[in-house]
């Protein structure tokens, strides 16, 4: 305290502050510890604590009349005084710890304290269950084998009851975060054993199928359709299917809800192209899918010899509007007019060209063919102020009647019919419930956009559909949804509180408010889902925001509004209007895309990095976005180091494909180079964006150095070793003697000093990526050895796998069966 300061004033003007104060020094005197008090003007003694302690009586003393002890300040006229007790401060300096750093880091330690104290206050602990959920979740799709189902639901109820009791303890947000690990975990298990089903190992060729038609996609070349196997017939094939996915002729497909009779040619599930790419076999078995192939002939429409049940009469109705849709927009635009008005309206996207599907994805207005969030928004806010605006009319409901809530539920049914018109894809579930939570939020008077209301619905989309958590939408969607909450509940509410007579208030007035923040939501937005962009897609958008500024007021306000009025006017007869309308606010769209992806830099490639970064990546995205104390720039930092990480991530040197039929090596200029006997435009495109490499599949640049016979082909290394494609026995002795790697479904002679790859073993371990090290090659493959899951069930007789070291092989040629479709047929995705 200073003589004559603010401070003393207060203090005598307060006899309660000086109460706390002398208390405050009586706790320091009890504990033996020294404090500093400087004398002030003379104070009533009433205001004070009597005390007996001599310390603080020594300190009264002092406050109170100033002592002899205490040191004087520097400047003339004020005093500053210290207790007579406390050593001089040459002698507090010598000795090496100063009080006043001691202070400063107990200050420190004191705030992290509070931070942590206030994140784990009440209310606090809900947002971040459903993380533990999903991180159970993620532990089930990590594992080697299938868990056992009945271990992993005990241990999930016993530690959910175990948090309860401990409900009152101070242990019990971590009791819910291990109870939530454990229930994501038996819930994902228990998923997988409702569902069941056999899926294909081997190609299957003249395969007699007949069953019912679920659904259909029509696409730009060729239709697509989903078949409810009743029966199947087929040489040397001894399992059961119950649903396969063919595609045929464009403009063959059967209709939704037919029984048809077909022959065909089955594969199993497309495998991961490379070791850490997307698991399409895993994205069909979850879809009760176990083969895709093509359909050879015509196919029979007859009369089914069974009900096909309700789910698919319900089926047929939607696929029939949908298809009613699509006529009526047909009649009015064309081309990819009409494939983006429709995919709007019903989720069907495959119509749309490759150029502007992909200008699209570069530009960063993707997420606008996907339904999701915003789409589920726009519908649901138009229809709730349109109502509400018509309700508004009328004084009478005005004064008696709550039409907010009427409308909230007026705009809950447009969602759902939404939802199941859009075909309920998981983005589109995940964003009908934080929707229909927001509006019922709405309904009982409490709080509509929350980190709750985002808790609540990751909790239902990961109860019912735990295979969502490795699916790009799923993580772009919620990754998107929780930055714009943040933005919403922390940034929004900073930014805009501001005087009325400011000069940010007058830009508000103008329309500024609203540009900031479309701003700011697209910047929020697409910096959340770029980890995962690049690791899905393997590039970024450098100019999404641009793109986004420019297209989405008039999607939002012209495109969605239109399509929704057609809609209405459509039974009608007066839907043609609305279709044209919608058609100028799409011209609009593809105009930007094109603009913005012919931009220079406009692909942001990014190589792959692998699941590590990524991990790491969505804790930094979590702890900014959940977090409310400065403790969330810790976020930032997380961030950084996954940023870090993904770039010093070393590329394979070599890349095998599932069948052995392509090879690439790394050259010496750190570029891939082909060796590849069978054309596979969709493998090798993969292959060149995970490497981050802009050269297109055709480029002739692509098998440079690369020296091809009869007998097979052979590419140098980058570190001057050669890799072998050997196709002949003729020429695996040479092979043996000069290249360091050996790609062959040929026997081997014994004794090849070459490490070798063969047929066999592509067959139980799928597409490898190696890298070199000095006591030879690093091998992940996309099947460890002990890999077994129901979606990629372990070859038949595999045993333990062989090291990627030089190694004798035997001269017997081991089974070798041919994977590969006729090229004229099959497409690469199938």
């Amino acid at each position: 305290m200073r003589q004559g300061g603010a401070a003393g004033t207060r203090l005598l003007a307060e006899p309660r502050a000086y109460a706390i104060r002398v208390a405050k020094m009586r706790q320091l005197a009890n504990l033996g510890l020294h404090r500093k008090c400087g004398p002030v003007r003379a104070i009533p003694f009433p205001f004070a604590l009597p005390t007996r302690h001599p310390r603080v009586a020594l300190c009264l003393r002092d406050v109170a009349w100033g002592s002899p002890m205490a040191e004087r300040g520097r400047a003339p006229g004020r005093a500053q005084g210290i207790a007579g007790t406390w050593p001089p401060r040459s002698a507090a300096q010598a000795g090496g710890f100063a009080p006043s750093d001691f202070r400063a880091w107990s200050t420190f330690l004191e705030k992290l304290r509070a931070w942590v104290r206030a994140e784990a206050g009440a209310g606090r602990l809900l947002p971040w269950v459903p993380i533990a959920f999903g991180t159970g979740i993620a532990f089930y799709f990590a594992a080697d084998h299938e868990p056992v189902l009945a271990v992993a639901a005990v241990t999930a109820i016993g530690l959910c009851v175990a948090a309860f009791l401990l409900r009152r303890q101070r242990i019990f947000p971590a009791a819910v975060m291990v109870a939530g690990v454990a229930a994501g975990f038996a819930a994902a298990t228990w998923k997988t054993a409702r569902i069941a089903h056999g899926v294909l190992a081997r190609p299957a060729y003249s395969v007699s199928l007949s069953g019912f038609v679920e659904s259909r996609d029509i696409r730009e070349r060729t239709d697509r359709f989903v078949l409810r196997v009743t029966r199947i017939e087929a040489p040397r094939l001894q399992m059961n299917l119950e649903r396969v996915r063919l595609s045929v002729r464009k403009g063959t497909a059967p209709a939704v809800g037919s029984f048809v009779e077909l022959k065909g040619r089955l594969q199993p599930p497309l495998a991961p192209l490379r070791p850490g790419s997307y698991d399409f076999a895993r994205d069909l078995f979850f879809q009760g899918i176990g083969a895709s192939g093509f359909v050879t002939g015509a196919i029979k429409t007859l009369d089914p010899p069974v009900e096909g049940g309700l789910l698919l009469r319900y089926a047929a109705v939607m696929q029939d509007m949908r298809d009613a849709i699509d006529a009526r927009i047909r009649t009015t635009l064309d081309g990819d007019k009409r494939a983006i008005a429709t995919a709007l309206l019903t989720g069907r996207r495959d119509a749309i060209t490759t150029p502007v599907n992909d200008a699209m994805f570069i530009s960063g207005l993707g997420h606008v063919l996907s339904i999701s969030g915003y789409h589920m928004a726009v519908v649901a806010g138009v229809v709730f102020f349109a109502v509400r605006a018509l309700l508004a009319l009328v004084p009478v409901l005005t004064v008696a009647f709550p039409i907010k809530k009427w409308a909230a539920a007026v705009a809950l049914a447009a969602a759902a019919f939404y939802l199941l018109l859009s075909g309920a894809e998981v983005a589109t579930q995940r964003s009908f419930y934080m929707t229909a939570v927001v509006l019922i939020a709405v309904m009982v008077d409490r709080r509509a956009v929350t980190f709750r209301t985002l808790a609540v619905a990751a909790m239902i989309v990961l109860g019912l559909v735990p295979e969502a958590l490795v699916h790009p939408s799923f993580q772009m969607s919620f990754a998107a949804t929780l930055g714009l909450v943040a933005l919403v509940q922390i940034g929004m509410p900073r930014l805009f509180a501001t005087p009325e007579n400011s000069a940010a208030a007058k830009v508000a007035l103008w329309g500024g408010r609203e540009l900031v923040t479309l701003t700011l939501a697209s910047l929020v937005a697409g910096l959340a889902t770029t980890p995962y962009a690049a690791f899905h897609f393997h590039r970024v958008t450098p100019y999404g925001v641009l793109a986004n500024l420019a297209a989405m007021p008039v999607v939002s306000a012209v495109v969605m509004p239109a399509g929704m009025l057609g809609l209405v006017a459509m039974p009608f007869g007066f839907d043609g209007f609305f279709w044209w309308l919608m058609g100028v606010g799409i011209d609009w769209m593809i105009v930007v895309t094109g603009w913005v992806a012919a931009l220079p830099g406009a692909i942001g490639r990014i190589a792959a990095f692998g699941t590590g970064p990524l991990i790491v990546a969505s804790l930094g995205i979590v702890l900014l976005g959940l977090l409310r104390t400065p403790l969330r720039w810790c976020g930032a930092a997380v961030l950084l180091a996954s940023v870090i990480w993904a770039v010093v991530v070393r590329q394979p040197d070599v890349l095998i494909s599932g069948d052995g039929r392509n090879v690439g090596v790394r050259g010496r200029d750190g570029r891939l180079y082909l060796m590849k006997t069978a054309k596979d435009a969709f493998l090798l495109k993969e292959w060149l964006a995970a490497d981050a490499d802009e050269r297109p599949v055709g480029d002739v640049s692509l098998t440079e150095g690369v020296s091809c016979d009869d007998e097979g082909c052979v590419v140098q290394m980058r570190d001057s070793g050669f890799v072998s494609l050997s196709l002949k026995p003729d020429g695996l002795a040479d092979d043996c003697e000069r290249a360091i790697l050996i790609v062959t479904a040929r026997p081997v002679p014994s004794g090849c000093a070459a490490t070798i790859i063969d047929r066999e073993r592509l067959r139980r371990q799928g597409a490898m990526a190696l890298r070199r090290t000095r006591s030879g090659f690093f091998v992940d493959a996309v099947k460890p050895r002990g890999m077994n899951r129901p979606w990629a069930p372990a070859a038949e007789g595999e045993g333990e796998t062989e090291p990627a070291t030089p190694t004798a092989h035997p001269t017997t040629a081991p089974r070798a069966v041919d994977a590969t479709p006729s090229d004229a047929d099959l497409q690469a995705e199938d």
